[in-house]
Parts: C-alpha cells; sequence; structure tokens
C-alpha cells in the first residue's frame, strides 16, 4: 500500500464498498468524497494503475462499460492499511 497514492487508496475503498461498481459508480462516489469533479484524465489512469497492481479486477459489463471488482489482495491491502492506522488512531 506504500506504493500507492491517497486518491488509489480511495478507489480501493470505494470498489471495496460496492459491488462492481461501473467507473461511473466510483467516479460519482469520489466526486462526493472529494466534493468536486474528478475529470476522466484522473480517474482511469489511476483506475488502471490498481488493475495493474492487482489489488482490483476489471470486467466488462457491456461493449461501453467497465465494472471494478476488489480482489483478495485488495482486500488484504486495505486491513493491512487499517492496521496500521489503528497504531496512531484508535477510535
Amino acid at each position: 500500500m506504500d506504493d500507492l497514492t491517497g486518491f488509489q487508496r480511495d478507489l480501493l475503498y470505494v470498489i471495496a464498498g460496492q459491488e462492481q461498481p461501473s467507473g461511473q459508480d466510483v467516479k460519482e462516489e469520489v466526486e462526493q468524497y472529494y466534493s468536486s469533479e474528478i475529470n476522466h484524465g484522473r480517474l482511469y489512469p489511476n483506475l488502471d494503475t490498481v488493475v495493474n497492481k492487482e489489488l482490483v479486477e476489471k470486467g466488462q459489463l457491456d461493449r461501453r462499460t467497465n465494472y471494478y471488482d476488489i480482489t483478495s489482495e485488495g482486500l488484504e491491502t486495505l486491513d493491512e492499511r487499517r492496521e496500521w492506522e489503528s497504531q496512531y488512531v484508535d477510535f
């Protein structure tokens, strides 16, 4: 996880929290959190990065729409991050 940007990490959380969201679904969720528009030039290269790192799988819903699904390695990465954070912040 240490080689991911905060934005990429946020993408993992969004994808893990939904059932095979489309890129548009991910975009809408992230835009709500950031309270600003996320353009395609930022979103899709970062989605490709987490796919290439095998943290997310990319599939096709139809000829125009892809879906994203968290992998077991992606979930493990999020668990490790939460464990690391809990050393410093305990709610």
